[in-house]
């Protein structure tokens, strides 16, 4: 009955398949962290107790809260003939791990004892809101530049095309660096770490979001003026091989204005791009950790590298999770997409069904 409907049919095997994929990631985001040492360990060392006995009890409730040992229906911990906490099984730590997700606990913090949800939620605006407008704006400012170099050429395209390639070959992190070196260093223009001056309340006065914005300038150009130079060598390419199809030269013989010309360009140039832009935005949330590390920005990235620096893996795992979990988004939905929009895979669609 679906091969009637192609589309629908690709839509459903694509769904199964990055479900599973997301099962082997939840896996993966499991077993990964607790490779390490242990953390309950970790954080017993840095207390101070007044006898053995307290010191146990502290950490069998650690245990027991984070689900490292087994309990009854009652909820106290199954001891073995010694009278020691019997530990739970990976297996069994995994199934509670994958029930607890689906059901929107992503454990608590080894540190603070606070949810993993709320710690999300309170970096998760701030990468956001650097990532957010950065990858929009870069994607038509780079794409735009990339269009007129490809379709002017001349003098405009070889001074685009080379910034965008030296752009575009500098990893964010050394690019991050050096801004901080010379405009928060050298000659003290912008702040060089945090999200906003220290002694201030976040909230929505004048004085929080002017501090903000001056702390944002120096990350956002760090990553806005790299992805820019991507986009543009990438739509620059497009360009040049739409510019050699014939509706482009059957387009110019008819003798369509030049910005009617471009449009086509552009437009049948994009998809491509469209495809990238989907991609970014998915990878929104982990593509500025290193970025938010260096300039100490209070999002994802700074909370990570806490986490990873206390081997606090519930707050690594609710991270890492949000990051697969988007990524796989994003590339459903680019699949989806390019199966409605792109005629020829449409047509390659059809031709399976028959």
């Amino acid at each position: 009955m679906l091969k009637k409907y192609p589309t629908v049919r690709y839509v459903l095997l694509r769904s199964i398949w990055y479900f599973l994929t997301f099962l082997v990631a939840l896996a993966l985001n499991f077993f990964l962290p607790r490779l390490g040492s242990d953390p309950v360990e970790i954080m017993m060392a840095q207390g101070s107790y007044s006898s053995p006995e307290i010191r146990k009890q502290t950490e069998e409730n650690l245990r027991k809260e984070f689900g490292l040992v087994v309990v009854d229906k009652e909820g106290n911990i199954v001891r073995d003939e010694n009278g020691n906490a019997v530990k739970a099984s990976k297996a069994s730590q995994l199934v509670n791990y994958i029930s607890q997700v689906f059901r929107g606990n992503l454990g608590t913090s080894f540190e603070n004892q606070k949810p993993v949800a709320e710690i999300i939620m309170e970096a998760l605006p701030w990468t956001i809101a650097l990532q957010l407008p950065t990858i929009l704006f870069g994607w038509i400012f780079g794409n735009v530049l990339g269009a007129l170099a490809a379709y002017r050429r001349g003098v405009f395209d070889k001074v685009i095309f080379p910034l965008a390639l030296l752009m575009s070959s500098i990893p964010f992190f050394v690019f991050g660096m050096v801004l901080v070196y010379f405009f928060g260093v050298v000659w003290d223009f912008f702040p060089a770490i945090g999200g906003y001056a220290s002694g201030i309340t976040p909230d929505f006065s004048w004085e929080f979001l002017k501090s903000a914005g001056y702390h944002y300038i120096l990350p956002f150009l760090s990553i806005f003026l790299i992805l820019a130079g991507g986009q543009a060598i990438g739509m620059r390419s497009m360009g040049i091989y739409e510019l050699g199809t014939d509706y482009i030269k059957y387009a110019k013989w008819l003798g369509l204005k030049e910005t009617r010309v471009l449009t086509y360009l552009f437009r049948n140039a994009m998809l491509p791009q469209l495809t990238g832009l989907a991609l970014s935005i998915g990878q929104m949330v982990g593509g500025a950790l290193i970025t938010e590390m260096i300039f100490s920005y209070p999002g994802l990235g700074l909370t990570m590298l806490k986490a990873v620096q206390t081997n606090n893996y519930p707050v690594i795992q609710g991270v890492t999770l949000l990051i697969t979990t988007c990524v796989l988004l994003a590339n459903f939905t680019v699949d989806i997409l390019i199966a409605l929009l792109d005629p020829r895979v449409k047509a390659s669609l059809t031709m399976d069904t028959k």
